[in-house]
């Protein structure tokens, strides 16, 4: 029987994305975008390393929760700003 190799970059991707997802319901979409960044950067090199099913799931879920992350700041910053903008005209 042949043995199957884990692909450990795959593998790190995966839970990046998941995290990356996760993170975005705590509030902590900063910290999501910089893993969903380094889990695409995971994901490419496992799919040129060893091109399985395991490694495209885990490039998706981490441009998912990269793209997400990303959307969440900026509507979070733009709601400062707002804020922001309005307190600054009271006065």
């Amino acid at each position: 029987m042949e043995e199957k190799k884990s692909n450990g970059f795959a593998v790190a991707s995966l839970v990046l994305g998941i995290v990356s997802i996760v993170f975005n319901f705590f509030g902590l979409s900063l910290l999501g975008l910089i893993l969903g960044i380094v889990g695409i950067v995971l994901g490419v090199v496992a799919k040129k390393k060893n091109p399985t099913g395991m490694a495209t799931a885990g490039l998706v879920l981490s441009i998912i929760g990269t793209v997400l992350c990303a959307l969440i700041f900026i509507a979070c910053a733009a709601c400062v700003g707002a804020i922001g903008s309005a307190a600054g005209s009271l006065y």
